[in-house]
């Protein structure tokens, strides 16, 4: 038999149908299941609530390891933190990730400019009413040179090392030259364990004030995000992609994606996520590209899988 008599017997054998017919409303079983399934989530919802764990915030953050939240506030003041340094969408403090001659981050620029020392540290402490000796200590390290401002927290932050947490919720440092940081960073810590920094890091222009980025970003320079992730098995190294809070491994079927963070060169460079995106892209076109490639098209061909699969249907029109 040739391949066209095949093919025409295949074509023959899909048109002839010889069994019974009956009605089926799949809308009206659609709209079933769809109502079941709606009314079983509002009752399971009101029984059980949200399965999600509490939300990580500034204050708790501040209440639970206030040497990392100060430490933390130091490297935004002196602009060394993640974040200070990132570049677009929040600052020009450098280009981005790229690959070649692809620089997303640049061109596309800085839509949401973040300032770490003056909306992480200094504007929040301006906020604060009813503490002169806060507000002058705050006016002496604004006035001071650049020069001395670096002088002052880079004592500090080396000392931090060795700080350590009182019963109370302060911090104590070793003595040093750190003019007025130790009293902005009191008065900043002691905001943040009352909440009120959470506060100001929430107030944008918008009505609803649901912009989490400055909190998040802030904590993220920190350590309790990646502690609590680290906990969750949702670090890159953890193929943290395919995770979920409470569900161990996870979406596996996101293995492909989270594979290449796994090896060099992605696994060290400072551009993996932009190259992982690439690769990816170049993977999924070549993936849809597969019915027009000559060769790669014509395995189904060479290797009849499907026949193997389809056998029975085979069987019952070929014998």
């Amino acid at each position: 038999m040739t391949r066209r008599e095949r093919r025409e017997l295949d074509t023959e054998a899909y048109r002839e149908w010889n069994g019974g017919y009956r009605s089926y409303d799949l809308v009206k079983e659609a709209s079933i299941a769809l109502g079941l399934i709606l009314a079983l989530c509002v009752v399971l919802t009101i029984l059980f609530s949200s399965p999600n764990e509490k939300p990580s915030t500034v204050q708790s953050w501040a209440r639970s390891d206030p040497v990392d939240f100060v430490t933390t506030a130091t490297t935004e003041l002196d602009g060394s933190s993640g974040t200070a340094g990132y570049g677009p969408p929040y600052n020009h403090a450098s280009g981005g990730q790229h690959v070649w001659f692809i620089h997303l981050q640049k061109w596309l620029g800085v839509s949401h400019p973040v300032d770490t020392a003056k909306d992480f540290v200094l504007a929040p402490l301006r906020s604060i009413a009813g503490q002169p000796a806060l507000q002058a200590a705050v006016t002496a390290y604004e006035s001071a040179s650049a020069k001395q401002q670096t002088a002052w927290t880079g004592a500090y932050e080396k000392n931090l090392t060795k700080a350590t947490a009182g019963a109370n919720g302060s911090i104590s440092v070793p003595d040093g030259g750190y003019g007025p940081l130790p009293t902005m960073m009191s008065g900043l810590l002691r905001f943040a364990q009352g909440g009120g920094l959470d506060g100001v890091l929430l107030t944008s222009p918008q009505f609803y004030q649901t912009d989490y980025t400055k909190p998040l970003l802030f904590m993220a320079d920190g350590s309790v995000l990646s502690d609590r992730a680290h906990a969750e098995h949702l670090l890159g190294r953890q193929w943290g992609i395919m995770n979920e809070t409470g569900s161990y491994p996870g979406q596996v079927w996101l293995w492909l994606y989270t594979f290449w963070y796994q090896i060099k060169p992605f696994s060290t460079s400072a551009n993996a996520d932009i190259l992982v995106m690439g690769l990816m892209g170049v993977l999924s076109l070549a993936l849809v590209l597969i019915p027009f490639i000559p060769g790669i098209r014509d395995v189904p061909r060479w290797i009849p899988l499907y026949r193997l699969i389809w056998r029975d249907h085979y069987r019952s029109v070929y014998g």
